[in-house]
């Protein structure tokens, strides 16, 4: 098997659109083909989300059901089909600090730019959904210090991944417990920083202006953050603006209404023309490429 030896300059992108200080907008995918439409549409960073991914590969909620091996061979099919940086959501680390240490490494090893470390408890949920409960401080903070000694080890063979850390422990203790762990795993040495499900501009701010580094924001259509403008987001001192599940929302209502107009006995409305699809999945390059090694006699 061909193992991936992009990590390092994806990595290194991203940490050049992280100095630029400006707001990145940063869809989230959840296969090659998601990925490749964003880069298409000139974004210059993707997530791939658990969440998304769990939904179309297994047809499941993100409710810890998705295994550390599936959501590795996604991302390792994601990252070799666009040139962007992609950043890898690698859940709780799958286990105690050793097993945060091999998703390190795997997500590493598979092209990404950056992995995402939570500290939810197993089973882990949707940021934005009830029922998820958070481990404690100190063993949240085990986990990104685990995360950064691979992310240091990777130094010694030549790679680099930069380390997301997240807290879901708003939801359940409050901004005053959020806010001192995402002290804290900055100063462990996380790269990027993230709270999810800030509630309000005030939670937002305080953050910002807490916590030094790259902050992260996560904005879900119907969930608990305010979804603000990407100026007044930037403004307030945020690097990235996720959009989680904005793709795969849209997908899947194209696709009901499509169902329920062939039920009806009628044509889809606002199908995309067969040599657009054609183009996009890349029978053009395909072809091209196929006529260059063509043998001419």
């Amino acid at each position: 098997m061909t193992v991936s030896t992009s990590g390092s300059s994806s990595a290194s992108r991203l940490r050049a659109l992280l100095g630029e200080g400006r707001l990145i907008v940063m869809p989230c995918c959840y296969d090659a083909l998601s990925a490749k439409l964003i880069e298409a549409a000139s974004f210059p960073l993707a997530f791939m989300s658990g969440f998304a991914v769990s939904a179309t590969r297994l047809g499941l909620p993100d409710t810890g059901l998705i295994s550390y091996g599936e959501m590795l061979d996604q991302g390792r099919t994601i990252c070799e089909a666009v040139k962007i940086p992609v950043i890898g959501d690698g859940d709780t680390g799958y286990g105690n600090a050793l097993n945060v240490k091999r998703t390190v490494r795997g997500y590493a090893m598979a092209g990404f730019a950056a992995v995402m470390i939570e500290d939810q408890r197993a089973p882990k949920r949707c940021g934005h959904t009830a029922g998820k409960e958070v481990v404690s401080r100190a063993e949240a903070l085990t986990r990104i210090r685990a995360a950064v000694d691979a992310r240091e080890a990777l130094k010694d063979e030549g790679r680099d991944i930069l380390i997301l850390a997240r807290t879901d422990a708003r939801a359940i203790h409050g901004f005053d417990e959020a806010l001192p762990r995402a002290e804290a795993f900055a100063a462990a040495g996380a790269d990027i920083h993230f709270i999810e499900a800030l509630a309000d501009e005030a939670e937002m701010a305080a953050f910002c202006g807490a916590v030094d580094g790259p902050k992260m924001i996560n904005l879900l259509e119907g969930g608990a953050t305010p979804l603000l403008p990407p100026d007044q987001l930037e403004a307030t001192g945020f690097a990235i603006a996720a959009f989680p599940l904005t793709l795969l929302s849209s997908a899947l209502r194209a696709m009901i209404e499509s169902l329920e107009a062939l039920r009806s006995g009628r044509p889809p409305d606002g199908l995309m023309d067969f040599a657009e699809l054609r183009r996009l999945v890349g029978f053009e390059a395909y072809d091209r490429d196929a006529a260059h090694y063509a043998d001419d006699g």
